[in-house]
C-alpha cells in the first residue's frame, strides 16, 4: 500500500492516527495499475537557479520598494525592525518552508497538495480563488504603469506642466506664481492622474465609460503575462533570469545617486534611528505582521506551484533560506534608497523629512522618480524604472496594492523637477513595469497549475497548457474591464482592500499550520521533509509550525478585526454600505470554502459513525504524487543511461 496506518499515539498530541508514506515501486505506480495513464508528465525546473530566481521575483515586489520604507518611518524607524523580524522568524520563514515543501513533496498545485489531508482541501480551493481575484485587479497596476511608461517618451513629461487639455484653472506648476491660480491650487501631476489617466468620477455610483487607452495597456499587460506562462516553467523559468535581476541593477544605480546628494545622510539617520516607545502601540505590530505575510507571499499558492516543479530531493530549505535573506535585504535596501533621496528633498525644500514623507504608502512613487530625474538623460531612466516595476510585479507574488493611487499621483511629480526629465521618466516607468510583471505571472502560474493538476486527467492533450493559459488570461482581462472605466478606481480599491486583505491571508495561514501540524501531524511532516532534504528539521521551525506561527497569525487576525475601519478613497470619499458589502463578499468568497469543504468531506466519507467518517477524510491520497515521483526516477535513470552511452561512444 502507498499509505500504512499506525495506531500509536503521537508526541504532538494530535488525536489522529499516524501515516507513513511508503516510497513506491515502479509496479505500484504503473499507469495500468493505478489508472494514471492519462496524467500528463510534470514539468521540472531546468536547474535550481531558475527556481530560486522565480521565488525571489515572486516574493520581492512592490511592497518591498514602497510599503516597507513607509511603514518603517511611520512606526519608529529602526525600532520597527524589532516586530518585523519577530514575524519574519516566527511567521514568514516557517510558512515559506511549509508551502514550498508541500509543493515539492506532493508534486502538485495548490488544490491537489491537500490530498495530504483531504478534509482541508477547502484551503487549496479558497487560496486559489483568492489568487484568481488578485490576478484580475492587480494587473490594473501594470496597465497604469504601461500608460506612464509610454507617456514618458517625449521631450517633456506631460504631468510636469499646466495648460494641457486635461488641466483646470486650479493647476499650479512648479515655479509658477500663486496669483495666476483661481481658488485652491492643485498639482499638475494630480490633475494628470485623475483627469487624463483615470477620468475619475465622483464615486462608486458613477461608473462612466471605458478609458480606452487603459483598455489597450491592460490588454498588452495580459499579452505579456501570457508570453511568460504559456509554456509553464519552460518559458517562465527563462524569463526570471532577466525579470528578477534587472530591478536590483536599477536599485543599485538609484542608491549610488541618492547617497551622493546633499542631505542624504539626514534621511538615512531618520530612517534607521529607533524610537522604541512606538513598540508599545499595537498598530506597529499589526503593520509589521501584515507586511511580512504579504512580502513572503504566503497563502497565494504561488510558492506551492513553484516548489511543485522541484525534483523530490532538492534541498528546498537551503533555497528558502536564501530567498528569505534576499527578501529582507531588499526591503532594507529599498528603504535606504528612498530615505537618501527624502533627505535631499528635505534639504532643498527646507521642509522636515517627516512632512516630506507624509504621502503615505505611495512614498516610493515620490522618491524614485526624484532620484532618476537627478541623473543625466532623465527620460531614459524613467522608462527603465517603470519597466523594472512591471517586471517585479509580474514576477513576484501579489503584495499589497495599498498606496498605488497616491504613488501614481505623487511619483511623477518628483521626476519632473529634474534635468532631462523625460529620459528619467522613461527609465523610472520602465523599472516600475519590471517590478510589476514578475508578481503577475507567478500568481497566474499558481492558479493555472492548481487548476490543471486538480483536473490533470482531462488536460492530457496537445497544447493543453497553452489553451488553458490563453482562456484564463482572456477571461481575467474581461473581468478587469470595469476597473479601467472612469469609475474604475473605486472598483479597484474594493478588490484591493477586501479580496486579499490581511484578514483573508491570516485566516488561510492559520488554517494551513493547523492542518499540517495538528491533523496530518507535525512529526509525520518532519519525517517527510527529512526524506526530501536528507537531514532532520530544525526544532525551531517545528515549534513554529505547531505553536508560534498559528498563534501569531490568529493574534494578528483578531487585532485586525477589532481595529477595522471602513474603506475610503483619498480620505474624502467614504464608500456606501452596499459597496462595503460587495467587498466583504469578495473576502468571504474564498475563505468560506474551508468550512464548507470540511463539512462536505465528512458527509461524503464512507462510514456510519462520525469518528469513522472523520478518520477517512484525513487519510492521505498519494497515488498521483507517487506517480510523478516514479516518472522523475525514470527520467533521471534515462538521463544517466544516455550520459553513460555518450561516454562509451567517445571512448
Amino acid at each position: 500500500m502507498v499509505v500504512t496506518d499506525q495506531s500509536n499515539h503521537r508526541e504532538d498530541g494530535a488525536h489522529l492516527t499516524s501515516y507513513i508514506i511508503v516510497p513506491p515501486s515502479e509496479e505500484e505506480t504503473s499507469p495500468t495499475k493505478e489508472g494514471l495513464g492519462n496524467v500528463p508528465k510534470r514539468d521540472v525546473w531546468g536547474n535550481g537557479m531558475e527556481f530560486v530566481l522565480a521565488c525571489v521575483g515572486f516574493a520581492v515586489g512592490l511592497g518591498n520598494i514602497w510599503r516597507f520604507p513607509y511603514l518603517c518611518y511611520k512606526n519608529g524607524g529602526g525600532a520597527f525592525l524589532v516586530p518585523y523580524f519577530v514575524y519574519v522568524i516566527g511567521g514568514g520563514i516557517p510558512m515559506l518552508f511549509l508551502e514550498v515543501g508541500l509543493g515539492q513533496f506532493m508534486s502538485q498545485g495548490n488544490i491537489s497538495i491537500w490530498n495530504i489531508c483531504p478534509i482541508f482541501k477547502g484551503i487549496g480551493i479558497g487560496t486559489t480563488i483568492m489568487a484568481g481575484i488578485c490576478n484580475i485587479y492587480y494587473i490594473v497596476v501594470l496597465a497604469w504603469a504601461l500608460h506612464y511608461f509610454f507617456a514618458s517618451f517625449g521631450s517633456e513629461l506631460p504631468w510636469a506642466s499646466c495648460g494641457n487639455l486635461w488641466n483646470t484653472d486650479h493647476c499650479l506648476a512648479i515655479g509658477s506664481n500663486h496669483s495666476d491660480v483661481t481658488g485652491h491650487a492643485t498639482d499638475p501631476v494630480v490633475e494628470y492622474w485623475e483627469n487624463r489617466v483615470l477620468g475619475v468620477t465622483n464615486g462608486l455610483e458613477e461608473v462612466g465609460g471605458l478609458q480606452w487607452e487603459l483598455v489597450g495597456t491592460l490588454l498588452l499587460a495580459w499579452i505579456l503575462v501570457y508570453g511568460c506562462i504559456f509554456k509553464g516553467v519552460h518559458s517562465s523559468g527563462k524569463v526570471v533570469y532577466f525579470t528578477s535581476t534587472f530591478p536590483y541593477l536599477m536599485l543599485v544605480v538609484l542608491f549610488i545617486r541618492g547617497v551622493t546628494l546633499p542631505g542624504a545622510m539626514n534621511g538615512l539617520i531618520f530612517y534607521l534611528k529607533p524610537d522604541f516607545t512606538k513598540l508599545m502601540q499595537s498598530q506597529v505590530w499589526i503593520d509589521a505582521g501584515t507586511q511580512v505575510f504579504y512580502s513572503y507571499c504566503v497563502a497565494f499558492g504561488g510558492m506551492v506551484a513553484l516548489g511543485s516543479f522541484n525534483k523530490y530531493h532538492r534541498d528546498f530549505v537551503r533555497d528558502c533560506s536564501i530567498i528569505a535573506s534576499i527578501n529582507a535585504f531588499s526591503s532594507m535596501f529599498g528603504g535606504c534608497v528612498i530615505f537618501s533621496v527624502l533627505g535631499y528633498m528635505s534639504y532643498i525644500s527646507g521642509i522636515p523629512i517627516d512632512q516630506v514623507a507624509e504621502s503615505g504608502p505611495g512614498l516610493a512613487f515620490i522618491v524614485y522618480p526624484k532620484a532618476v530625474s537627478l541623473m543625466p538623460a532623465a527620460p531614459l531612466w524613467a522608462i527603465l524604472f517603470f519597466f523594472m516595476i512591471l517586471l517585479v510585479a509580474i514576477d513576484s507574488q501579489f503584495v499589497t496594492c495599498e498606496g498605488v493611487i497616491t504613488a501614481f499621483m505623487d511619483h511623477p511629480k518628483a521626476v519632473s523637477l529634474m534635468p532631462a526629465a523625460p529620459l528619467w521618466a522613461i527609465l523610472f516607468f520602465f523599472m516600475i513595469l519590471l517590478v510589476a510583471i514578475d508578481s503577475q505571472f507567478v500568481t497566474c502560474e499558481g492558479v493555472i497549475t492548481a487548476f490543471m493538476d486538480h483536473f490533470s486527467t482531462r488536460f492530457n492533450f496537445r497544447y493543453a497548457r497553452e489553451i488553458t493559459s490563453g482562456i484564463y488570461c482572456l477571461v481575467s482581462f474581461l473581468f478587469a474591464l470595469p476597473m479601467v472605466s472612469q469609475g474604475g478606481i473605486y472598483v479597484f480599491q474594493i478588490f484591493d482592500y477586501y479580496s486579499a486583505s490581511g484578514m483573508v491571508l491570516l485566516s488561510f495561514t492559520f488554517c494551513e499550520c493547523v492542518a499540517i501540524a495538528w491533523f496530518y501531524g507535525v512529526n509525520n511532516w518532519c519525517k517527510n521533509v527529512e526524506d526530501m532534504i536528507g537531514r532532520p528539521v530544525n526544532m525551531w521551525i517545528k515549534f513554529c509550525w505547531t505553536f508560534l506561527t498559528p498563534f501569531l497569525s490568529m493574534g494578528l487576525l483578531i487585532f485586525s478585526i477589532v481595529q477595522y475601519t471602513p474603506l475610503t478613497y483619498n480620505n474624502t470619499y467614504t464608500y456606501p454600505i452596499w459597496g462595503q458589502l460587495i467587498g466583504a463578499a469578495l473576502g468571504i468568497a474564498s475563505t468560506v470554502f474551508v468550512p464548507l469543504y470540511f463539512l462536505y468531506a465528512i458527509i461524503m466519507a464512507p462510514g456510519v459513525k462520525l469518528a469513522e467518517k472523520f478518520h477517512q477524510t484525513t487519510i492521505p491520497q498519494m497515488e498521483e504524487t507517487l506517480h510523478h515521483r516514479s516518472q522523475q526516477r525514470k527520467s533521471q535513470k534515462a538521463n544517466i543511461d544516455s550520459q553513460e552511452l555518450q561516454s562509451l561512444t567517445v571512448t
